[in-house]
């Protein structure tokens, strides 16, 4: 099988001749920049300075070389900017808080605050406000929130809580055109972020890409908003979705069947022990609305959809499905109920699990290669049955996590699938 046939056969829940592999096709099943150098450098590779390709997190680029190392079977489409608003163009270099020099784009601009954390501005713009802080003793921005809690509802308009949804104009339509020539110079198959479907993102909330956000955007004051004013949350909805339908119209027109995953949402739902909404609320509130654009997707391509939800979402799955999504990711195997022996068996026909390949929190971060390559032969022997399962980590491989446990979970999937 080429590596697109075998994630359409996982993803159609027919056994590959092998489990199909994703790193850094998404910005939830990526690596940090600093272990991808740390990759490069034990497997030999020429030394050159790796991309931030999203900024954010830190992500790195997985390039070519890596990809064949690590048997990666998916390559990403991301959108057309960055999580701080600009696009990734012009590189230029970077010196990192931990000492490793960077690519960055031209637009990644910062400065330092009294403390000496380094501030990012939304399109590189240092009259506006910072909408990033990085502390000197972490290794990926938070977001900068820079609107007060609503306090009088009066105030509320509609639409400063959509300002950053739009329809694609000729520029989005140029970039997307560009990128979807890689798809046929690949083998791999291809996931789309063209963005704009994350319904209620915490990480996208507080507008770390635009200048002035207006609205709802304190996170603690968005939560309280899906109790208080779920009238208002759902009017926001409503027009979001009728902007990504839109969207997807004019990507469908571009893209055909070039592309075979759609990145819908990264928007959680679980803590480690319990959901951030109930039932009852996802189903009014948010389940309506992902059904919205799941169903046009499936009535107008064939693509299928990836839904991202961190924690403890077991009792959600089955929510997930009937709202049309095809794939969950990042299947947070040490989060309460989360079995994944029990999600196989109850939910394996269904949906597609992309991730749970490892537990980053514990296993891959701080066990031994042998309990690394112990879980990794666990959980494949466990999901890769009938299909429905595409390898990632429990999220993204962090920062400083030992080179040797991520060696050691590569050549587990090869040990697996039989590959030398």
């Amino acid at each position: 099988m080429t590596s697109r046939e075998r994630v359409l056969a996982a993803l159609n829940h027919k056994d590959p001749d092998r489990i199909p592999v994703d790193f850094g096709s998404t910005p939830v099943t990526g690596i940090h920049v600093l272990a991808v150098e740390r990759l490069r450098k034990y497997y030999g590779l020429p030394y050159r300075p790796v991309k931030v390709i999203e900024p954010y997190q830190m992500l790195g680029e997985v390039d070519e070389e890596l990809c064949e190392i690590m048997g990666v079977d998916v390559i990403g489409l991301p959108a057309r900017n960055t999580m701080f608003g600009f696009p990734n163009e012009n590189w230029k270099e970077f010196k990192t808080f931990w000492g490793q020099t960077v690519l960055v784009s031209q637009h990644f601009v910062t400065s330092f605050d009294e403390n000496g954390d380094l501030l990012i501005y939304p399109e590189g713009d240092t009259t506006s406000r910072p909408s990033g802080r990085m502390p000197r003793a972490s290794y990926f921005f938070d977001a900068v929130i820079r609107n007060q809690p609503v306090t009088d509802d009066s105030q509320l308009k509609l639409e400063d809580n959509i300002e950053e949804f739009a329809v694609m104009k000729k520029e989005d339509v140029e970039y997307w055109e560009k990128q979807l020539l890689l798809t046929g110079q690949t083998t791999r198959a291809v996931v789309a972020n063209i963005g704009g479907m994350g319904l209620g993102d915490i990480a996208l909330v507080p507008g770390p890409f635009m200048k002035n956000p207006k609205g709802i955007r304190d996170i603690t004051d968005w939560y309280m908003s899906t109790v208080m004013r779920p009238a208002f949350i759902q009017q926001i909805f409503e027009r979001q979705t009728d902007i990504a339908i839109e969207n997807l119209k004019i990507f469908k027109k571009l893209a055909g069947d070039r592309v075979d995953v759609m990145f819908i949402c990264g928007t959680d739902f679980g803590t480690q022990d319990s959901q951030f909404c109930s039932l009852e609320t996802f189903r009014e509130l948010y389940k309506p609305y992902y059904k919205k654009m799941n169903d046009w997707i499936h009535a107008h391509t064939s693509w299928k959809t990836f839904k991202h939800s961190c924690g403890a979402v077991e009792p959600l799955i089955p929510e997930f499905i009937e709202a049309g999504f095809d794939i969950l990711n990042p299947v947070q195997i040490n989060a309460a109920g989360m079995d994944p022996v029990h999600l196989k068996q109850k939910y394996g026909r269904y949906i597609t699990f992309w991730g749970g390949g490892v537990d980053t929190q514990k296993v891959l971060s701080f066990g031994t290669p042998a309990e690394v390559e112990k879980q990794v032969l666990q959980q494949c022997e466990i999901f890769s049955r009938g299909g429905g399962f595409v390898f990632n980590t429990v999220h993204n491989i962090q920062a400083n996590t030992p080179v040797e446990n991520i060696v050691a979970m590569v050549n587990a999937i090869k040990k697996f699938n039989g590959v030398k």
